[in-house]
């Protein structure tokens, strides 16, 4: 057996020995995360134990868990009985689906991600992108997450289908050699003295908030964040950006438009409640039912052929009706 795609869950599970080559497309993965790829559904803690114990064995030898493993090991897999056998795994429930293609080659994958729809699993969510595109596509051997957009945030994510791809795209982007850029509306007065642009430079701390929830705010000892707004469109209560990220930090713009007094329209987390009550009736004008943030162009060096790529995922349509109506207030 020497595909990492043909290992199914219940070969793995099953009570033989399986014996993995390790080809191409797992080169440079450590241990511990490729037993969690192809031991679906079994608990992290249980992969630690077996590779603790001496269980797991590559080219006959004992490894840690910060092995990397080369092309052509010989990985040995224990047999795993665990009381979650029986159970698919999380991503063998989410539903086969295919999203909007922007790119797609034999090393990479970038799709227009909508609205509403999570990156990957976990945290309450049973199943995102990625658990849906590879149930989608059961013949790919590797595809995963390069990097990853909030689930209420739409636009260009970029998948990739080959380790290299990932390792590659990860350096650039390590290296700030990823140029992102998003569009967002936030509520409030754009200064006059800021003219066309206001650069951001306020580091983020994580923490969780009392109701259980990941919040981001800003604070004297968190990581250095640097956005810089453009100013495209400015009305009396609201002005349209493109937020451009120099570091790439979690909440990042929607952190940094509320602390320059424009919370980004449509924001449950960091926005103005009352407004987003507003603009979700159904009778409202300009109306709203999602956050206002889109990741519209992203550009790469391509990880294969050391081309550049630009590649732009198109204003949604509620985006672009909101837009419309607060022009259209201008006229009225």
């Amino acid at each position: 057996m020497n595909e990492l795609g043909k290992t199914s869950h219940k070969q793995v599970a099953s009570e033989q020995v399986s014996m993995i080559e390790v080809d191409e497309t797992a080169a440079g993965q450590r241990i511990d995360n490729f037993l969690l790829r192809v031991c679906k559904g079994v608990p992290k803690s249980h992969i630690y134990r077996i590779l603790r114990s001496g269980e797991v064995r590559v080219n006959k030898g004992r490894i840690d868990a910060a092995y990397r493993l080369v092309q052509g090991d010989l990985v040995r897999v224990p047999p795993i009985r665990t009381a979650q056998h029986d159970e698919a795994p999380v991503s063998s429930n989410a539903p086969a689906a295919e999203f909007p293609i922007l790119f797609e080659d034999d090393h990479l994958i970038v799709i227009d991600k909508p609205s509403g729809v999570a990156v990957h699993g976990g945290s309450g969510v049973a199943f995102g992108v990625i658990e849906q595109l590879r149930n989608a596509r059961p013949h790919a051997k590797f595809l995963e997450l390069v990097h990853r957009l909030d689930r209420e945030t739409s636009g260009v994510l970029m998948l990739a289908k080959k380790r290299a791809a990932l390792v590659n795209l990860h350096e650039q982007i390590r290296e700030n050699r990823i140029d992102k850029r998003y569009y967002a509306v936030g509520y409030g007065d754009w200064q006059s003295d800021w003219g066309r642009r206001r650069v951001v430079k306020a580091p983020l701390h994580k923490y969780v908030a009392g109701d259980g929830e990941r919040r981001v705010r800003i604070q004297e000892n968190g990581l250095p964040s640097h956005t810089v707004f453009n100013l495209i469109e400015r009305w009396d209560d609201y002005a349209w950006v493109e937020a451009e990220l120099k570091t790439g930090r979690t909440h990042q713009i929607r952190v940094h438009m509320a602390s320059i007094g424009l919370p980004i329209a449509g924001d449950a987390k960091y926005g103005d409640f009352s407004l987003n009550k507003d603009l979700a009736r159904p009778s409202a004008k300009p109306s709203l039912k999602r956050m206002f943030l889109h990741a519209y162009r992203l550009k790469i060096t391509h990880p294969a052929t050391g081309e550049p790529l630009q590649l732009e995922a198109p204003l949604p349509v509620e985006c672009k009706r909101f837009i419309e109506q607060l022009k259209n207030r201008e006229t009225e």
